[in-house]
């Protein structure tokens, strides 16, 4: 029977304590001189990252309490060690302005109290738990709408901004507006992927949340399970060792009853009974057993009979008496240690998930409202160095300014061709009036009257004889004896006085008639012409394309056809810093008045590209212009070069690149130290 007990030795023969206990510091729950458990309080591991208020002790891991080591026989019986792993990790540690973290002493005294403690936090986390998940696939069903929205939205506003770009819609400051409210579009579009993108994260987390606190809710189930099973059975063998104590004595009254010769009716032992009715009915059934099985002994065996009950009954009492103290001592173990040790962890666990939760809905109003609040930002911004909007970048739409530069750009591209109506002007034999008188001033009407004539006849305009167009650059410096053609330093001052911050400067073309007539009024006699007058700085594109009619008709290109093949190979060069230096080398190959001209007009582009914002014009739309004006065109067949050709565009590419880059590198090529100096 002695093997039925509870071994003292077996209550401290197994250590389970927790494998990172090296790691994480225990904190006692039953030592000499403390308090009771039941006062001790603690955070969950999963919070113990986020700041706890002063009140709060310090924090202690449920897994260092579930595996901590004590003499009791649960070590011995139930050897399970929960790990719980820290599910919240993933919430930052600004948290605790949204989510207060705290554990309530209270709850968990009322906890110890009820009867019912452990099913209820158990069905709780179940609910906790449904929500969780709700909660997480509600975000990823977002998550799917917002991102399929933004990707469709972009793709949109890209599709939509590279069509119009191929298709002949309306230029100027249509096109401007359009395409800014296409990328107002695309950065709306890029806030939903992203805004996607955070809710896949939060589901994601959610649904981790939930699976680890289902892990750790089933571990504690189990172990409250086998701790009360264990409980259970101690009960049970302290019954039966009461009853086996009962059974034994029983005997030993009989033996005695019978040993002394007294019978049922006038028994002695009556009045020493103090076990009521159900005592005096036990004590004759056992006299009624004993007489009856004694009859007819020797008083020899009777003794040896007493003797062995009294043996049994001395192993009977003393069973019992341990099986009593041990059921007592687990039983406070349990209720005192055990239990409120499981309700803390399975508290900790419906916390866990209740804050977590909390936590990514506070995070997903936060990231819902920031979305909305920068969509609207992004339509309407709040201070200018955000942008002007969507509504302000429809109405700088200038419908005007936009009719005037088309008009003037078809007229100039048909101005070559032959009239397709009536001529307006014509000689006086075939019946053509003379113009009409104009009342604009003497000097508007000597312009017109001096002007070229629609069939071609021009007026008579004094020729002094020094052309300008068509003239070999050497040549026409040799014989003005300058260092820079007339015409040129003419033209760029009068742009850099009328038209630096004019849109589209050397890009939009002047009126066909207007250039023809300036191109004569220059060429025989450029001293006469004020390029300051009303009549040309009114449109300075005018004067823009004279002065690249000028370069078109010079006879060797500006960069030399000589040189043309060397500077086309250096373009090709995709290393920057090589193209730079080798296309310096070619430009240094120039002869005297190329080289000196080309610093004189790339140093005034230069200027035009410094007033990028204003113009529209930078370097690289500055190179395209003059690319193939600069270099020329190969007429294809005889390896010459002019103006108006209409083959080399295999090169286009590289020339315009050759422009750029030395306009992007003008004050290495061409400026001096001791100039900037000076």
């Amino acid at each position: 029977m002695a093997d039925e007990g509870y071994s003292s030795t077996a209550w401290e023969s197994t250590d389970y304590s927790d494998p990172h206990a090296s790691q994480t510091p225990h904190f006692g729950l039953f030592q000499p001189n403390s308090p009771p458990l039941i006062h001790e309080s603690a955070t969950a591991p999963a919070l113990s990252s986020l700041p706890v208020k002063p009140s709060s002790p310090p924090p202690r891991s449920s897994s260092d309490s579930l595996g901590r080591t004590s003499s009791s026989r649960w070590r011995d019986s139930v050897p399970v060690t929960i790990e719980r792993k820290d599910t919240l990790s993933m919430i930052p540690s600004d948290a605790v302005s949204l989510v207060e973290t705290s554990f309530d002493e209270n709850v968990l005294r009322v906890l110890c109290e009820l009867d019912c403690g452990v099913p209820l936090l158990l069905d709780r986390i179940k609910q906790s738990m449904v929500s969780c998940r709700e909660a997480s696939v509600f975000f990823k069903k977002r998550a799917v709408l917002e991102e399929e929205f933004g990707k469709s939205l972009q793709k949109l506003a890209r599709t939509t901004s590279e069509v119009y770009s191929m298709n002949d819609g309306k230029a100027g400051s249509f096109v401007g507006a359009w395409q800014s409210s296409m990328k107002i579009h695309e950065v709306m579009a890029e806030n939903r992927i992203r805004f996607a993108q955070r809710l896949n994260e939060m589901s994601d987390e959610l649904a981790s949340l939930a699976k680890e606190v289902d892990k750790n809710r089933k571990q504690t189930k189990e172990l409250a399970s086998r701790y009360e099973r264990a409980l259970q059975e101690s009960e049970l063998n302290m019954e039966k060792s009461r009853n086996r104590l009962e059974v034994s004595s029983e005997e030993l009254e009989r033996v005695l009853l019978q040993k002394e010769g007294e019978s049922l009716k006038d028994g002695g032992l009556q009045p020493k009974n103090q076990g009521g009715v159900a005592g005096k009915r036990a004590l004759g059934k056992a006299v009624a057993k004993g007489g009856l099985l004694l009859k007819g002994k020797n008083p020899g065996n009777i003794q040896r009979q007493e003797d062995d009950i009294r043996t049994r009954v001395s192993n009977a009492s003393d069973l019992y008496r341990k099986a009593l103290t041990d059921t007592q001592a687990m039983r406070q173990e349990y209720f005192n240690f055990q239990l409120p040790r499981i309700l803390r962890a399975l508290k900790e666990c419906a916390d866990e998930i209740d804050l977590g939760t909390q936590y990514h809905l506070t995070r997903y109003a936060f990231l819902f409202e920031s979305i909305v609040l920068s969509d609207g930002s992004t339509l309407v911004p709040v201070g200018p160095e955000d942008g002007i909007g969507l509504k302000s970048t429809i109405e700088s739409i200038d419908n005007r300014a936009d009719f005037k530069i088309y008009m003037q750009n078809y007229a100039y591209a048909r101005g070559g061709a032959a009239p397709r109506g009536p001529r307006r002007e014509g000689p006086a034999e075939e019946g053509f009036l003379p113009p009409l008188p104009t009342h604009g001033g003497g000097a508007y009407s000597a312009v017109h009257a001096n002007a070229p004539i629609g069939n071609g006849h021009i007026s008579q305009i004094p020729d002094k004889g020094r052309p300008t167009f068509g003239v070999d650059l050497a040549e026409q410096m040799a014989r003005d004896n300058v260092e820079l053609p007339a015409i040129l330093e003419k033209c760029c001052a009068a742009i850099e006085k009328h038209g630096l911050q004019s849109q589209g400067i050397y890009r939009i073309s002047g009126m066909a008639r207007k250039v023809a007539s300036l191109k004569e009024r220059l060429d025989k006699d450029m001293d006469s012409v004020n390029l300051d007058s009303e009549e040309w700085t009114s449109d300075i594109n005018n004067v823009t394309s004279v002065l690249k009619m000028w370069f078109r008709e010079l006879p060797d290109p500006l960069l030399t056809s000589t040189l043309h093949q060397g500077f086309v190979e250096a373009a090709k060069i995709e290393n920057d810093r090589l193209r730079h230096i080798r296309l310096h080398e070619r430009v240094n190959d120039l002869p005297d008045p190329n080289y000196a001209t080309l610093k004189y007009f790339l140093g005034h582009l230069h200027k035009i590209a410094e007033y990028e914002a204003e113009n529209s014009m930078s370097i690289q739309n500055l190179a395209i212009v003059f690319g193939q004006t600069l270099f020329g065109q190969m007429i294809p067949g005889n390896g010459s070069f002019s103006g108006h050709a209409n083959g080399g565009m295999a090169d286009a590419p590289f020339q315009n690149k050759a422009i750029e880059t030395i306009l992007d590198h003008y004050s290495d090529i061409f400026v001096d130290e001791a100039e900037v100096g000076a």
